[in-house]
Parts: C-alpha cells; structure tokens; sequence
C-alpha cells in the first residue's frame, strides 16, 4: 500500500511539472520566436540604411528614459530572476518581458552591440512567473518555475535545448545544481524550441569542417586556450560591470547615460569605417568557422560591447561572447598549431563558459552546435577557463555555492 502510495505522488509530480513546464514553452518559445523575427527586420533595416547609426545615441536616451519612467522595477533583469530563485519576495512585473523585447529590437535596429539571450530568459522567466499568482504556487515551486522560464528562453533562442536545460540549473550559483528543477527545466526548454521551430524559426547552422584525433599536443593546446578563453571571459565581465558602476557614479540621469555610449559607438564606427562590431555579428562567427581573420577582430567586439552594455544599452550578453570567442580562438589557432576552424568552435563556447560560470551548459551547447565529436575538446576547454574566469561572471546575482577549487594546504614541517 505504502509503495502504490509513493508511486502515485510520484506521477502526480511528474504530470504537475509536464504540464507546468508546456504551458511555460509555449509562452517562452512563442516570445522568443516573436523576438527573433523582429530582431531579423532590425538588423536588416539597419544594414539597408546604414545612416541609422547616428540616432543611437537618441534611442539610447528614448530606452533610457522608458525604463526610469516605468520599468525601475525590472531594471535588475537576469539578475532580479536569479535574485527572486534565491529569496523568493515578490512576482516579476509582466512589464519586463514588452520592455526588454522593445529595448533590444531598439537597441540591433540603430546599432548597438548587444546579444539575445539577455531577452530572451528575461521574457521566459517574466511569462513563467505569472503562473505563480494563476496556480497559488509556494515559494519552492516558484522557484522550480522561474527555472523553466529560464531554460526555455534560452533553449529557444539559440536552438539548443539540452544546453538551455543546464543553463537554467547552472547559472544560479557557482558549482551547485538543483536537481529536483531538472525535470521541468528539460521539458520547458525541449518543448520551447520545438515551439520555436513551429512559428518557422530558423537558427544559424554552423560547421567545424576538420576535427583532428585526440593527442598529447591537441590536448594540451585546448588547456591554454581554455587559460585564455577564461581570462577573457573575466576580464569582458569586469570591464562591463566597472563601466556600468562608473557611468552610474558619473552621470546621475539614467537616460544620459547609453546617450553618451550611443555617441561613443557611432563615432567609433564612423572613426573605423566599418559595422563589423555592432549588433549580433553573426556573419563574422560564421566566418571565423571557415578562414582566418584579422587578429584584433576579438578586441573590437569586446570594447564595443562593453561599451554598449555597461552605458545601459538592452540586450545580451552571450552572442557577442560568442563572437569575441570565436575571433578569439581564429587568432589562437596558428598559435597553437590547430586548425582555426576548431579553435573558433571552442573559443564559441569557452569564452562564454567562463564569462557565465556555466561549463556544462556550454560544453552541451558545442555539441548540439558543432556536433558530439567536438564534445571532449569543448569539456576541457570550457572547464578550463571555468577555473580561470575567478567568481565574479556576467550575472552579478549569481552566487558562491562552492569554491572553484579548495586552496592548497600548508605542508607539514
């Protein structure tokens, strides 16, 4: 009787979460899709009319001002989500998801170099929140929710379910998973890019044509490049966050603020000649998959991007880590006597990886992006600079759940 007991809560969870996690995809891939798309005609409108560039500093203020007149309450973003898991207080405002989708289509369409994924796990946790009040869920399963919401916006952005799955369970603290958000975090982020796959998404494809046979060398270069790659990663997460405190210290009036990193952006651009640091870049990661590129391709996305994000420009964070990664790992490859097109797969990933303190999810994501042969290279690398990148990452909210490693013990004498 006891175990027939067992066996039905056990189901009754397993249907309370399906059920759960659906309702929270379909919102989430259906946001994301919706996103997508218009992040398509911004970028297409913008490269049609090249001249859109000098109104940044103008939509920068417009966002600016929009979100100091009634978004103060979502302003905190990814890390509000990762603070509300945590300490449980209060729902998340509804108004965070058509803000932060405005704020970034805003952002790509005059020229702005920011990501998606910040967007994206914003509207997905924003939506998944609002169960909480409809079904009267405790602050556990508000919690398990939250999560869902995270893993199906990611998943859905980027088409990597597996790698949103561990996203979701992975960036809330350093080396700690919550196991029992498993199951929901799965099943949201599966069923949302299946969702996004319906409404007609189409993510990038990318390719790594010559993945060489494991060897002591190819090892050990994945090991200094992931030193590398989670170097960068820490150095683009404190440079961003120590502009955004200046900024803040600087200059009182929100709105002012990408103001001046709207002008710093324009200029910069009209100064090099060329658009290729703004925006997504998606055309140059596919490049640094193919053929060589210039070597400093990885300092120009990185000082754009820090600009952008730490004057308040909305938008992600991880597609332009992407880029500096990639670029990064194009220029590492002769270096190091690999093929570029595989130290740009791994940089794709590392950089990101320890940027956000998510090794398994980006190892994940190398796998469903490159294909699994690519897998123990990306472990290494990933976990690599992982270690590397310290304890402070992009998600300031992020917390501490165990040391990076234990410090060696003092000897005996």
């Amino acid at each position: 009787m006891h175990r027939l007991s067992a066996l039905t809560d056990l189901l009754q969870h397993l249907l309370k979460w399906l059920l759960l996690a659906f309702v929270v995809a379909v919102l989430a891939g259906t946001a994301s899709a919706g996103f997508l798309f218009a992040l398509e005609w911004a970028t297409a409108t913008r490269l049609a009319h090249a001249w859109l560039i000098w109104l940044l500093p103008v939509a920068g203020f417009a966002v600016g001002w929009l979100y100091l007149r009634y978004g103060s309450s979502v302003e905190g973003g990814a890390n509000l989500l990762i603070d509300e898991i945590h300490d449980p207080k209060k729902i998340i405002p509804l108004r965070m998801a058509p803000l932060v989708l405005g704020g970034t289509v805003i952002s790509h369409l005059f020229g702005a170099s920011v990501g998606r994924e910040g967007t994206a796990v914003q509207m997905g946790g924003a939506l998944a929140d609002q169960l909480t009040r409809m079904f009267r869920l405790n602050n556990e399963d508000r919690r398990i929710i939250l999560m869902a919401g995270i893993s199906a916006g990611f998943a859905s952005v980027f088409g990597t379910p597996l790698a949103g799955a561990i996203f979701g369970l992975e960036v809330l603290a350093i080396g700690r998973l919550r196991y029992e958000a498993m199951l929901p975090c799965l099943a949201a982020a599966v069923i949302a890019d299946q969702v996004g796959l319906l409404w007609g998404v189409q993510h990038t494809h990318y390719a790594v044509p010559l993945i060489p046979a494991l060897s002591a060398w190819t090892l050990s270069a994945m090991v200094v490049a992931g030193v590398l790659f989670g170097v960068t990663g820490k150095l683009f997460a404190q440079a961003t966050h120590g502009l955004s405190a200046l900024m803040k210290r600087k200059i009182a009036y929100a709105p002012l603020r990408p103001l001046a990193g709207g002008l710093a952006v324009a200029l910069a651009v009209w100064l090099l000649g060329t658009d290729k640091y703004i925006g997504l870049g998606i055309p140059t990661i596919v490049d640094a998959l193919k053929e060589p590129l210039p070597a400093y391709d990885f300092l120009g996305k990185m000082a754009f991007t820090i600009v952008s994000l730490g004057t308040g420009f909305k938008g992600g964070e991880v597609t332009p880590l992407f880029f500096i990664g990639a670029t990064l790992g194009n220029a590492l490859g002769p270096l190091l006597h690999q093929p570029v097109t595989l130290l740009a797969a791994i940089g794709f990933v590392a950089v990101f990886a320890g940027a956000a303190n998510t090794p398994i999810a980006s190892t994940l994501m190398a796998m469903e992006l490159f294909g699994a042969d690519i897998g123990v290279y990306a472990a290494i690398a990933c976990v690599v600079a992982y270690l590397f990148s310290g304890h402070a990452g992009i998600y300031r909210a992020q917390r501490g759940g165990h040391a990076k490693r234990h410090p060696a013990k003092d000897l005996e004498p």
